[in-house]
């Protein structure tokens, strides 16, 4: 039985609060966040440093900048982590929290919680096996209205930017299924809430296979499309079922995550639509996550430790900062 520790109770700390207590290989010792309006019968601490019962791992779920000094805290008591993602708030705190990592010998995971679902398994496996051939180009469109009241009186008003807060999911996606970017370039979309930050915009992506992908994505655009709102894995976000991804190969396509698998030769034929065989998994993503971290403790491999985020994180990094050096256009 592993003891849990949660710091940070936020929308996905929450989550991470419920998964522990439901799971039943670990026990919750408690949530470590300071406001105590925080709706939740877990026992409480105000910080890290107030923990004084025996905690075998923690998961951290505060705000980006905090990750290393929470990681590099956490791995000077002895703890496993699971850090949510991005993994840190630059490159440099990225690197210093893999060396407080390896020098405390413990164990690291980072939560990127998409590699877990069944539906991403499949796609990569896909992939993976030239189902539809070399893969030439994907489109991804993440586009939701984030309400007024996500932005209210706390850091994102300034630093809430949707490329390190849900575009960099997307990007772990690519990275996971079709291979290592290997370029970027980008535009940076209207201002329409009238604030500083990046809303939205349009991303061009080369992969190190040859492949080539675009992305555009806004949180002031409401659509059907985006990870989210497709999976329907998420409470917070309504469900619409709809494909968000859209990847072509030297012998089709495929669309997801409705995984619709095409075959073809030339256009003077039409793509042929082909069954698809997909196991069935109920499961959440980050329950999956959960019974991996838990098996990280025990000297499992990580599928995403701080090297492999730190990657991730380099790739939103410079789409971030292509975007913020460009002028803030408004509406």
């Amino acid at each position: 039985m592993k003891r849990l520790l949660v710091v940070g109770g936020g929308l996905i700390g929450i989550r991470h609060v419920h998964a522990a207590q439901a799971h039943p290989d670990c026990v919750l010792v408690g949530l470590a966040d300071p406001d105590r309006s925080i709706n939740t019968d877990a026992p409480r601490f105000d910080a890290m440093e107030d923990v004084d019962c025996p905690v075998d791992g923690v998961i951290i779920a505060t705000p980006t900048h905090l990750h290393t000094a929470h990681g590099i805290q956490a791995a000077e008591r002895g703890w496993h982590m699971l850090i949510e993602k991005p993994v840190a708030g630059s490159i440099e705190d990225a690197n210093l929290l893999g060396q407080a990592v390896a020098s405390a010998q413990v164990s690291s995971l980072v939560g990127h919680h998409r590699r877990y679902h069944n539906l991403v398994q499949h796609l990569k496996s896909v992939l993976a096996d030239e189902r539809i051939g070399q893969v030439i180009t994907v489109s991804l469109i993440w586009a939701m209205r984030k309400p007024n009241a996500y932005f209210d009186q706390n850091w994102r008003t300034s630093g809430g930017s949707p490329v390190m807060i849900n575009l960099v999911h997307d990007i772990d996606l690519l990275r996971f299924v079709i291979g290592e970017i290997s370029d970027v370039a980008a535009l940076r979309g209207p201002s329409v809430r009238g604030s500083t930050r990046v809303e939205s915009g349009a991303v061009a992506l080369a992969f190190e296979c040859g492949a080539t992908g675009t992305i555009s994505f806004a949180d002031t655009a409401p659509s059907p499309w985006g990870f989210e709102a497709g999976i329907g894995e998420n409470p917070n976000i309504g469900t619409t079922g709809q494909d968000m991804m859209w990847i072509t190969g030297t012998k089709g396509a495929i669309s997801f995550p409705s995984m619709t698998l095409w075959h073809g030769e030339d256009w003077g034929i039409p793509a042929q639509q082909i069954p698809l065989e997909l196991t069935s998994n109920p499961g959440r993503p980050l329950d999956a996550q959960l019974d991996h971290f838990l098996a990280v403790m025990e000297g499992a491999d990580p599928l995403t430790d701080v090297a492999d985020a730190a990657q991730t994180l380099a790739v939103a990094m410079k789409i971030e900062q292509e975007l913020a050096a460009q002028k803030n256009r408004r509406m």
